[in-house]
Order: C-alpha cells, then sequence, then structure tokens
C-alpha cells in the first residue's frame, strides 16, 4: 500500500486552507512580514505540491512597511464559486489591530485583484461560505458581544456579504463559542455543507502545545451549533512534549473527486528538545465519516510522519533544484523578502547569472526593509552554501549568509571589514544582545560559505573555490536561537543572503555619500545558492 510522509508542506507553512476544482487541488498558507505574500500552491495528489507564486505580489496589494515580526498576513482563506477565486485574509498591523481584505481572479497563477478592504469586519481568519441558495456568508471569530468569560475567550460570528458591492450585510450572528470553556482563542472557522448539515470547523487552544481542532453542526446556516462530543477531533497536547509533532491545528477539510475526505492542518517537528526551528507547518491525514461526524486519522487519532496516500492518480513535480544559478529574469517562487521591497537594491540582469544586492542602511536587526532575499529552512538537517563576490570599502559593510528567524534572533555569517582588513566572522545574535562566535582574516573578494545543520547544532565553512577543502569557522553552534521557543512569534527560520551598511553619512565626504544612493551603492554579487536536506 503506496504512503506519503509527512509534512505535505515542509518547513514555515502555517494556517494551510485548501481547495478542489474539477481534478485540482489549490492550496495557501500565511505568510506575516513576508513578501510577496500568501504562498499559492496547486496539487493534483494532495500530496506533491507545486508552488504557482504568490497572491499578493505586488506592492499595491501588500504595503509591508515597518512592521513588526510575526505581523501582516495572518491565516489566508482561499474559496472557489462560479469561475472566481477569492483569498480572503487578516493583515495585522504594529498596534494589533485586524484589518479583513479579500482579492479575487479567475486563473490562480495569474494576476489577483487589489484587495477589498472590509468595514465592520473585527476579528481575525476570515473565511467564505457560498451557500447552495447562491448566498455567500463571511466567518471569523470576534470578542464576545457580552464580553469575555475568561481570558482570550472568543465568539465564532457569521455574517452574510456582498462580495460585488465589496461589504458585508445583514445582521452580525454569534453561531458557535467552542467545544471547552479551557480551550481558549476559538479561531480559524471554516464551514462546510454536507448532506443535510452545515458543519463549523474551528480551531482552539491557542496556536501553542494545547492547539487543537473542534467541530460543531447545525441544520441552518445561522446555527444554533451543536458541538460534537467527541471534541476535540484532533489535538497533541494529551500525547506529552516528547512526541515528534507538536501544536496540531488549524483545520481545514477537502472532499476529493472520489469522495473521500481529508484534513490538512498545521504542526511543528520538534528538535533536540521541545524546539521548533522550522516553525508550523502542513501535514495531511485521511478522514472517515461515521454517524455523521468525521473521524480524523481513524483508528489512530492523530498525525503521523507516514500515512497511507491518497486514492488519487499520483502526480509528482519536478524537484526544485539544489542549486539556485540566478540565470532566469525573475526569481524563483520559493525566494522572499523581509517586508515589501523598496528602492532598486537586488537585480537579476545588472549580471547575468548572478543576484546582484545594494548595500542598504536597513538592517537585519530592525524593522525595516533590508538587503534580504530567503527561503525558508524546509529540514531539520541539511546544508546551504553561496559564492558571492563583495569587497567591503568602509567599517560596517557587511555581506552573506543569514540564519534568520526574527530581528533579535539569528545568525549572520558575513564578510565584513575590521580596522582596515577585510573578515569573515560568525555573529549570534539572541534575545537582542550579540556575540562574535568566530572571525578570520580574508584576503580576496570572493568567498564561499556554507552552513550545515544536525538537528540543532549548526556548522558553518568558507573556502574560495569548489575544488578546495571547506575550512571550519564554528562547529555546533547552538541553533536553538531560531526555534519559536526562544525567539517567540509565529514564523520560521529562514536561511538568506543579505547586504547592509551601517556608515554613518554624516562622517564622510559627499563623494563618499554620492556611493550610497541606492541606485549606485556598493554591491555584492552572489553567483549560486545551494540548499538540500538530509532525511525529512
Amino acid at each position: 500500500m503506496k504512503t506519503f510522509r509527512n509534512p505535505v508542506l515542509p518547513g514555515f507553512h502555517p494556517d494551510p486552507s485548501a481547495i478542489r476544482v474539477g481534478e485540482d487541488y489549490y492550496l495557501v498558507t500565511s505568510s506575516f512580514e513576508y513578501f510577496p505574500g500568501v504562498p499559492l500552491f496547486h496539487s493534483k495528489d494532495l500530496v506533491h505540491w507545486q508552488q504557482l507564486g504568490h497572491v499578493l505580489d505586488r506592492a499595491s496589494q501588500l504595503n509591508l512597511d515597518g512592521i513588526m515580526p510575526s505581523r501582516g498576513i495572518w491565516a489566508p482563506t482561499i474559496r472557489y464559486y462560479n469561475g472566481t477565486f477569492y483569498m480572503i485574509t487578516t493583515f495585522v498591523d504594529n498596534e494589533k489591530k485586524e484589518h479583513n481584505f479579500y482579492v479575487t481572479t479567475t486563473d490562480p497563477s495569474g494576476d489577483w485583484s487589489d484587495p477589498v478592504w472590509l468595514d465592520d469586519a473585527p476579528g481575525i481568519d476570515p473565511s467564505l461560505f457560498f451557500d447552495e441558495d447562491g448566498r455567500t456568508y463571511y466567518t471569523g471569530n470576534r470578542i464576545p458581544p457580552a464580553g469575555q468569560d475568561y481570558p482570550k475567550h472568543m465568539d465564532i460570528w457569521l455574517q452574510e456579504i456582498d462580495l460585488k458591492q465589496g461589504r458585508l450585510v445583514g445582521e452580525k450572528m454569534s453561531i458557535w463559542q467552542g467545544a471547552l470553556k479551557v480551550a481558549h482563542a476559538q479561531e480559524g472557522p471554516h464551514i462546510y455543507r454536507k448532506d443535510d448539515w452545515y458543519y463549523l470547523l474551528i480551531a482552539e487552544g491557542g496556536t501553542g502545545h494545547t492547539h487543537a481542532v473542534t467541530i460543531a453542526r447545525s441544520r441552518n446556516i445561522t446555527g444554533p451549533f451543536e458541538g460534537h462530543r467527541a471534541n476535540p477531533i484532533l489535538t497533541h497536547r494529551h500525547l506529552g512534549r516528547d512526541y515528534p509533532i507538536v501544536n496540531v491545528g488549524h483545520a481545514e477539510l477537502i472532499e476529493t473527486q472520489q469522495g473521500d475526505w481529508w484534513l490538512f492542518c498545521l504542526a511543528s517537528r520538534t528538535a533536540g528538545g521541545y524546539y521548533r526551528n522550522l516553525g508550523r507547518e502542513t501535514f495531511l491525514t485521511p478522514v472517515r465519516w461515521e454517524e455523521e461526524w468525521p473521524v480524523v486519522s481513524p483508528g489512530v487519532g492523530r498525525l503521523e510522519l507516514e500515512t497511507i496516500s491518497p486514492d488519487l492518480p499520483e502526480m509528482k513535480w519536478p524537484n526544485t533544484p539544489v542549486r539556485e544559478d540566478f540565470d532566469k529574469d525573475r526569481l524563483s517562487p520559493e525566494w522572499n523578502f523581509l517586508r515589501t521591497p523598496r528602492g532598486e537594491f537586488w537585480s537579476l540582469t545588472q549580471r547575468p547569472g548572478h543576484l546582484r544586492l545594494r548595500l542598504k542602511s536597513d538592517q537585519l536587526t530592525d524593522s525595516g526593509n533590508p538587503a534580504f532575499v530567503g527561503r525558508r529552512q524546509q529540514h531539520l538537517c541539511f546544508y546551504a552554501a553561496t559564492q558571492l563576490e563583495f569587497q567591503p570599502q568602509h567599517e560596517g559593510e557587511a555581506a552573506g549568509l543569514t540564519l534568520f528567524h526574527n530581528a533579535d534572533h539569528h545568525f549572520r555569517f558575513e564578510l565584513t571589514l575590521k580596522q582596515g582588513e577585510p573578515v569573515i566572522q560568525l555573529v549570534k545574535r539572541e534575545d537582542g544582545e550579540e556575540r562574535l562566535l568566530g572571525s578570520i582574516p580574508w584576503n580576496t573578494s570572493i568567498i564561499q560559505l556554507k552552513v550545515e545543520a544536525q538537528q540543532q547544532q549548526y556548522s558553518f565553512y568558507y573556502r574560495l573555490t569548489d575544488v578546495e577543502e571547506w575550512e571550519v569557522l564554528v562547529e555546533n553552534a547552538d541553533g536553538r536561537l531560531l526555534s519559536t521557543d526562544r525567539a517567540e512569534g509565529f514564523t520560521g527560520t529562514y536561511i538568506g543572503m543579505y547586504a547592509s551598511t551601517q556608515v554613518d553619512l554624516n562622517s564622510v565626504d559627499s563623494v563618499d555619500q554620492l556611493h550610497y544612493d541606492i541606485k549606485n551603492s556598493p554591491f555584492v554579487d552572489f553567483d549560486w545558492f545551494d540548499y538540500k536536506g538530509v532525511g525529512n
């Protein structure tokens, strides 16, 4: 019997939402402060996914200027109705105020519309439901109208929406407040119609260790909804903190063309103890219906790393190459920027076959838009390497690799200038404090850098050319600082290339100041970038 390995989308891919259109499946996940926003995937078999691109790939759709870590885009939902695809989501600003909007397209791999912002739509995690009578409903969460009875007590609410006019209409209705009061943070609602029931699937318990999936049903879209006596229908909070898959929740049900049911959800794999460097990932598990209720992972009751495959024709996509040569006219869809890119600080054409990054004063340590291009860490054990050409001219200029969780938790493996001499150095930043882990003089502008990870041991190497042996700068650095459990927030670790300057423009002459105009500033050329996982 054929099986597949979980997660189906490894690395930082939380809050999955999926739909079927004929024999095609589409899935989106949260993206927070990263640009482009809302990665979009396509599959034929629910297991193998090809990234089509991003839903929000224009500055007119997504302004992330100054957005703090783990703010930005939360929990998108994708839906399809009558020839049109809809993606609805929440933009969370720095004051944690929620702003809900949707975009549309008739071609998911093409351009999506600019946002339609919704007034008087409180809360997060919006979803759309298209009923059989032609009406469309918005559902999300909010603070209960009567107030909260306990911390993080939330209300799931429903209201009709006019998508042509881009506004909510009619009355807001409270439809459910979850399965148990101890399971706080009721969120992530999705409504489904099966047989003569409306099913309401939600997440409870917060997105940490006590995360869970619960369900209710009603004969009427407006309720009353009755909770399932077997709730939660999926959680790992009772399995202990040494189970290899934790914080399971925020789910989506989907029916195949064969009539089988499956459930997507987020969860995390741990490494070196209860540490989650990869963030929250997308998992898949089977569902069976009994007595008009879903049974998730029947006979097992939990997510497994290996699961029986769906009864669908297998469709594998070409593997993402280990090496990115930067020989195309656009970046591959796995690459992201930190916040909306501003200024012409990157190019694939100024030196063909290279990614050119121009030095910016925005730093990895702040909430600006640094010269950073990164991709997700997707394996507990991996290696990543790059070749760069860079000649720092002033103290404070630096370029290289970063293992990045957020502004206060990352490694910087860089070529820079110290006391007038170029050096390779490794800087560890944890809780906002920096420590130099290693440094060595370097006398040429070309260098190759590599990082290898074995669970929580990250080792850093350098060399000049492919024919030389890798030299160790630092071995077995503690990678736990890249875990959500130390860095906090909702994202996962990125591996990226970056270039920055800390030069005080007031301290240099006018010629040097012209040197830092973004179109003419110093630059670093990255010739290639390798990423390869070792196992899962």
